[in-house]
């Protein structure tokens, strides 16, 4: 079984900053793209931020220039640098990956969520 597990979330004013991160455990045999979702409160799931294996990234408009992605192949990590946080960047943040488990077998995970809130 595989498993994504983030950490990192927490209360933070704002101007600050947070790192999240997302482990994949479990057997794998290739992870591609590694992503960040957010969901706001009483709003959809949005894309934040995205890493390919190869390192190429992309952004949502709304974080690009603060927010920073970043992986670990080794470790089977992905990292979100939060910098410069604005109110509106409170949301649950979730951990996503299409892993493949074996030469057959590949499926979409996802992490179960870390709070983020950006208040005074």
């Amino acid at each position: 079984q595989v498993q994504l597990v983030e950490s990192g979330g927490g209360l933070v004013q704002p101007g600050g900053s947070l790192r999240l991160s997302c482990a994949a455990s479990g057997s794998i045999f290739t992870i591609y793209n590694m992503a960040w979702y957010r969901q706001p409160p009483g709003k959809q799931r949005e894309l934040a931020a995205v890493i390919a294996s190869s390192g190429n990234t992309n952004y949502a408009d709304s974080v690009k220039g603060r927010f920073t992605i970043s992986r670990d192949n080794a470790k089977n990590t992905t990292y979100l640098q939060m910098n410069s946080l604005k109110p509106e960047d409170t949301a649950v943040y979730y951990c996503n990956a299409p892993i493949r488990t074996d030469r057959l077998n590949i499926r979409n995970y996802w992490g179960q969520g870390t709070q983020v809130t950006v208040s005074s």
